[in-house]
């Protein structure tokens, strides 16, 4: 009989309570034969979302339809969460070993996937700068949502053209695009994307919509009610307000993608070294329970916030 292999013990990043996260340990199952073993090299928090899993503002209607890929434990607490892990396949059967993948896994330092579900990296995207595959896999999506023509004035607010943060200048100018304050920005555009997560930045994406513009909201607030200046020139000017989430392929592109091939194309996007100016410094994945709810303060400047696994 052949001897018994030792256990693969992993470590996992909990959320447990109000403002309260542990990392806990769990043996993984032995592998399978459609599986892959990956040891994780990087991470990304989820800024918004994962401030309203930490504050218990996850509503319970959404707590289903909220629980991401290979997640554990339910909602609100406690729970295993997050979306944006690159590692390296550390044991697989079908010869992929040493490939870096992104996966859709929460904070682990090791785990078990199918392999179908982990992406491998383009060459030219390094392994720190993939951890944001899913903001640019949410943010293509936004972009077929809104199916934008040649010649449209865009404004995107809260997050680049348009910030209460004048120390996003910097980061604007970084990426190439204009900045302007909310109380300077141009407006009549024919787009407007919104990621604040803040009604007074709904507000201000619905005064530079243009008449009869579009303006599609990324922010997802919780259980958090929200105030709209839906009155005034809002139906007079026929503003469109469109909801985009990226756990659904957007309608116009639905037919012929996947969420694989979206995922794989929002990772060539990454090819951009300007990109790097969205990550936080790296932080070590053992000093997430203790820094977290700095990391997810909303008046913290972080946009993504990178986590190293050693």
């Amino acid at each position: 009989m052949a001897p018994s292999q030792p256990a693969v013990i992993a470590e996992a990043l909990w959320y447990v309570g109000l403002g309260q996260a542990e990392i806990r340990q769990e043996k993984l199952a032995p592998l399978r034969a459609d599986e892959v073993r990956v040891r994780a090299l990087h991470g990304g928090l989820s800024r918004g979302t994962e401030a309203l899993v930490l504050t218990g503002r996850v509503p319970t209607s959404e707590f289903e339809r909220m629980r991401a890929p290979f997640m554990a434990g339910d909602f609100p607490f406690p729970v295993k969460y997050g979306y944006a892990t690159v590692g390296r396949i550390e044991d697989s059967s079908e010869g992929s070993r040493g490939r870096t993948v992104f996966t859709l896994h929460p904070h682990q330092t090791i785990f078990n996937i199918p392999a179908s579900a982990a992406v491998v990296l383009p060459e030219n995207v390094p392994p720190r700068r993939a951890v944001l595959a899913a903001n640019m896999e949410t943010a293509l999506n936004a972009v077929w949502d809104a199916s934008p023509k040649r010649g449209d004035r865009i404004a995107v607010a809260d997050v680049t053209l348009v910030d209460v943060n004048p120390k996003r200048a910097n980061l604007a100018e970084v990426l190439g695009v204009g900045f302007s304050s909310p109380g300077t920005a141009k407006g009549d555009c024919d787009l407007v994307f919104h990621a604040s997560g803040n009604s007074s930045g709904l507000g201000t994406a619905l005064g530079l919509a243009g008449e009869e513009a579009t303006l599609i909201e990324l922010s997802w607030y919780g259980n958090a009610p929200v105030s709209a200046p839906l009155g005034g020139a809002f139906h007079s000017r026929r503003l469109r307000l469109v909801s985009s989430q990226v756990g659904r392929v957007a309608p116009s592109h639905r037919p012929r993608w996947t969420h694989g091939r979206r995922l794989a194309a929002a990772l060539a996007l990454l090819a951009d070294v300007r990109l790097d100016a969205l990550l936080a410094p790296a932080i070590a994945f053992q000093d997430l329970p203790r820094r977290l709810p700095e990391i997810l303060d909303t008046r913290n400047d972080v946009l993504c916030q990178l986590i190293t696994y050693t």
